[in-house]
């Protein structure tokens, strides 16, 4: 990969990585909100919240953010399987990618749907996985994003292998 095909790769996985983190941020604010207040008014609207937010931007967001890593990794010398942190990374991003859009989008969907059939002036109910779920992934964006500065741990076995012998020729 060419060295401006790299830095604006690298910028945009930054980005989308950026954006996941602060949509997760969100989330977490918002689940919170609907948890901890007492005013039903608001509890709803911090789910009908969270429900544009889980439709919007979950799937694109975690996906680029997948995607550009992956392609990333593979395109320069730290590979997707050399270093421990760059392996960590990706099933870190695989895990939560799938949580976010199979378990999360669900949860959020349900509690939209839950606040949509109250009547006026009923309590909100407790979503505690709305709170819980956002608290995991930002704590694991949080990580990922440390262990992307420090780069710890070293080479996989896969890294440590020599690679193909080249010979030089002299004429």
């Amino acid at each position: 990969m060419s060295r401006p095909a790299r830095r604006a790769l690298l910028a945009g996985h930054i980005a989308a990585s950026v954006s996941w983190l602060g949509l997760s941020l969100c989330l977490l604010v918002l689940g919170i909100t609907g948890a901890a207040t007492d005013s039903p008014g608001t509890g709803a609207a911090a789910y009908r919240a969270m429900k544009i937010f889980g439709d919007w931007l979950i799937v694109p967001v975690s996906l680029l953010t997948l995607t550009s890593g992956v392609v990333l990794s593979l395109g320069t010398p730290w590979g997707l399987a050399r270093y421990r942190w760059v392996w960590t990374k990706f099933w870190l991003t695989l895990a939560t990618t799938g949580a976010s859009i199979f378990a999360l989008r669900s949860g959020i969907d349900h509690a939209a749907a839950e606040v949509d059939r109250l009547r006026a002036g009923e309590a909100v109910p407790l979503f505690a996985d709305l709170v819980a779920a956002p608290a995991v992934s930002t704590s694991a964006y949080l990580f990922m994003t440390v262990i992307s500065v420090l780069k710890p741990w070293g080479r996989t076995a896969r890294g440590r292998r020599p690679g193909p012998r080249t010979t030089a020729t002299t004429t």
